[in-house]
């Protein structure tokens, strides 16, 4: 369970990404995250593992406070937590199977992964994570000769390999085509049901996060304007979320 216990997050040049943030997301839970550009969005995902600091409030994640967590405690809790960015973050010239095994860097010590002393059991976990993603064919690919849906689901393979117990997700398809992002879209979907993986997703585009969230939380400068089911995300929440009408670049269309 990921808990936000009063998050404010104030930036030096007086922005305030995120105003006294109250909510809970339970395990298992598909939670989408809408919002206009710069409503807070990122900074509320990267909150959640520390790629940013909070001003004020707290974060706890299953009880434990990754805001005042230090040294090995901030490390063993940010290996339980997957992130998968929109440019996707690989290394572009090694391979698919040694960009899933970064995954696996959190469990051995600096100099073992600096000279690639990947164990066999690091090798089958990461196979098995490319075989959720149906990828397993391109495992000794280099990353640059895969396509940008491929590269994305490398990024989740990666995720899975780290035996993350929570994925969050920055805009995981906005570089994405309509197809594309039904690919990558269905496999974050499949493991959350599959392994009850929660998964915190920030999207742009409203009719897929009403296809694929279980739960929409609606940011807007900052506060939450909206939290419910996707269910209750109808036309005129999400006006409310964006303060004005729905755009049609916020639609992706038939996928």
């Amino acid at each position: 369970m990921i808990e936000f216990n009063h998050v404010s997050k104030v930036y030096p040049n007086g922005t305030t990404a995120l105003n006294e943030v109250d909510l809970q997301i339970e395990d298992g839970e598909f939670v989408v995250v809408v919002g206009l550009s710069g409503a807070g969005k990122s900074t509320f995902l990267r909150s959640i593992n520390r790629l940013h600091e909070v001003t004020e409030g707290e974060i706890l994640i299953n009880g434990e406070s990754i805001t005042k967590a230090r040294g090995s405690s901030l490390y063993r809790m940010r290996r339980e937590i997957g992130m998968i960015f929109q440019n996707f973050n690989l290394v572009r010239r090694s391979s698919v199977m040694r960009n899933v095994l970064s995954g696996r860097v959190g469990y051995h010590s600096t100099l073992r992964m600096i000279l690639g002393l990947f164990p066999r059991e690091d090798k089958d976990i990461a196979m098995q994570a490319l075989e959720r993603v149906n990828l397993q064919e391109k495992a000794y690919s280099r990353a640059d000769e895969l396509s940008g849906g491929q590269q994305q689901r490398v990024s989740i393979a990666r995720a899975l390999a780290q035996e993350a117990k929570l994925i969050l997700a920055d805009e995981p398809v906005a570089s994405l085509d309509p197809m594309t992002t039904k690919q990558v879209m269905d496999d974050l979907a499949r493991i959350n049901k599959e392994l009850n993986m929660t998964m915190v997703v920030n999207l742009h585009f409203i009719d897929v996060a009403r296809q694929y969230a279980t739960r929409i939380i609606g940011l807007r400068e900052g506060e939450v304007v909206f939290d419910g089911p996707v269910g209750q995300a109808t036309d005129e929440i999400f006006s409310d979320i964006y303060g004005r009408p729905v755009h049609k670049d916020e639609m992706l269309g038939e996928m």
